[in-house]
């Protein structure tokens, strides 16, 4: 059962860790009215939170035993550790919820480390930045027990959309690379292309609409190539693999003629001459995910 606090009727909980994010996440939890303690190394970040209610915390025993609902984002998990090491007996019969970003590995390790512990675990990665943080628009993933979720589910409502994707501890981590892998390619591609446009002396910005409306048109293609990857097929109902190799060569024509870098255009084409000399030239595009399934040769 939850503790409640007698006065608000709300879970008293406890963050440790007060960077951007972790203040972030201290002051929605606030703003829904839950009674706050937190932890920081640097006890000087606390004074914005306790300004605003926050009840802080000297050591990380008083935090941890402040409540029976912990949070704690920090920089790794090795850190995670470092912190909580000392205090290990104090978690026993409390919910550890860790929204510190890291791996799948990391977080499998850290979940066995605090059962071991006697406490309930939920891993979580948090996909949004910090300034939207205690709105619908900030989805953060959870894993872990479904019993364990279904419990808390509420209090982390404060912090966004909480969205639950497995029992597995490692899938949040998972779900975080991912992402950024797609964040990192998109940024990659629009800054090789302004520097392209740059070498002939033409600004950023004026790339920057033609970019986003670029980047928004790919977007509508996902569903439909995420089905091909499911089903393993990939018909090409817009463009061939072919078609791309003849563009992706234009591409690094141009960069080389621009004298600019061509690490990129070079791995989209290697990837596109793997996919056609495997017999996917004809495929849509999404047939190169064959290619990534695999360490490059």
């Amino acid at each position: 059962m939850h503790d409640l606090d007698t006065d608000t009727g709300r879970i008293p909980l406890s963050v440790l860790g007060l960077g951007l994010m972790g203040q972030a996440l201290a002051q929605a939890f606030l703003g829904q009215g839950h009674p706050t303690t937190v932890w920081n190394r640097t006890r000087a970040k606390a004074e914005p939170l306790t300004a605003q209610g926050a009840q802080l915390a000297w050591t990380v025993r008083d935090a941890v035993t402040a409540s029976p609902l912990v949070v704690i984002c920090v920089s790794d998990y090795d850190n995670v550790r470092d912190i909580l090491e000392p205090v290990s007996r104090d978690l026993s019969g409390r919910t550890l919820v860790n929204l510190t970003s890291g791996t799948s590995q990391a977080a499998r390790e850290t979940a066995k480390w605090v059962a071991h512990q006697g406490a309930a675990y939920l891993d979580g990665a948090i996909m949004a930045v910090p300034p939207v943080i205690g709105t619908a628009n900030a989805a953060i993933l959870y894993s872990g027990p479904t019993t364990v979720f279904s419990q808390h589910q509420e209090v982390l409502g404060s912090l966004g959309s909480p969205v639950y994707v497995g029992a597995d501890h490692g899938l949040p981590s998972l779900f975080d690379a991912a992402a950024l892998s797609l964040v990192w390619s998109t940024l990659n591609g629009f800054l090789h292309g302004a520097a392209l446009l740059g070498k002939a002396g033409i600004p950023a910005t004026a790339f920057a609409r033609l970019a986003k409306a670029g980047i928004e048109s790919v977007a509508d293609w996902v569903p439909g190539y995420a089905q091909q990857i499911d089903d393993g097929t990939y018909p090409a109902t817009d463009s061939t693999v072919n078609t791309n190799l003849t563009g992706m060569r234009h591409l690094l024509h141009e960069s080389r003629a621009a004298d600019i870098n061509t690490e990129l255009p070079e791995l989209l084409a290697v990837l596109a001459e793997r996919a056609v000399a495997n017999g996917h030239g004809n495929n849509s595009y999404a047939a190169i995910t064959e290619q990534l399934r695999h360490p490059a040769p």
